[in-house]
């Protein structure tokens, strides 16, 4: 009976391994080599220089076509050319985008720029943080030609951004936010739980690369 019933709990523990993932193989959102299921909206462009995509002029924003996502892993590994750049990951971008704005006020950007203190900008406006919504828990952006990795987990109406495995934002839908103060700040409200992803391309003076944008979808199906 002994060996009997180990022989039925090492069973057990190999059904135990084979139970369905919370997670599903990682999707490459670009390939390195052109911009085949992104578009572009707003001045401005992307290209695929040497299997990176860069950023050139703006303001606009090269969105993935795939259609909207929800319950996910984003993981973007971008550098800036300059010692500071300026660009962003948008999500939960309500629809289809048609122009570079109704992002900005009704999705929200993961914000790529180190250097808040320029102008009238502070910590809400800092790598990592929700475009002047959240302030950072922790500043672990690596400035200039270092390659840097950002993580948007995405999990119902929780928004979690890592930044070189350090987490700077966690923010939950109906948390308190500061209020708008400047014109070019994104308005206030709730964001959907399903939405379209894209880049931002700032502009002329903000040159940013990005070597991968890939997609790990969460939950107990694929969605």
């Amino acid at each position: 009976m002994g060996k009997i019933r180990m022989l039925a709990l090492l069973i057990l523990g190999c059904g135990a391994s084979l139970a369905p993932a919370k997670q599903f193989g990682s999707r490459q959102l670009f390939d390195g080599h052109d911009l085949k299921g992104w578009a572009h909206v707003g001045p401005g462009s992307f290209t695929v220089e040497h299997g990176l995509l860069k950023t050139n002029g703006g303001m606009g924003l090269l969105y993935w076509t795939g259609g909207p996502l929800n319950d996910c892993e984003i993981r973007v590994v971008y550098r800036m050319e300059h010692e500071n750049d300026n660009s962003g990951v948008f999500i939960r971008i309500p629809s289809q985008p048609t122009e570079p704005w109704m992002p900005v006020n009704r999705g929200y950007e993961v914000q790529i720029d180190n250097h808040p203190e320029r102008g009238n900008e502070d910590d809400y406006h800092v790598t990592g943080t929700l475009y002047s919504l959240t302030r950072p828990l922790a500043k672990p952006g690596k400035p200039g030609p270092e390659w840097n990795t950002m993580v948007i987990r995405l999990e119902g109406p929780r928004t979690q951004v890592f930044v070189n495995d350090v987490k700077v934002t966690d923010y939950t839908e109906g948390q308190p936010v500061p209020p708008k103060k400047l014109s070019f700040e994104p308005d206030r409200g709730l964001r959907p739980d399903k939405g379209w992803i894209g880049l931002q391309n700032h502009s002329d003076h903000d040159v940013v690369y990005f070597k991968t944008i890939a997609v790990l979808m969460l939950g107990t199906e694929q969605n």
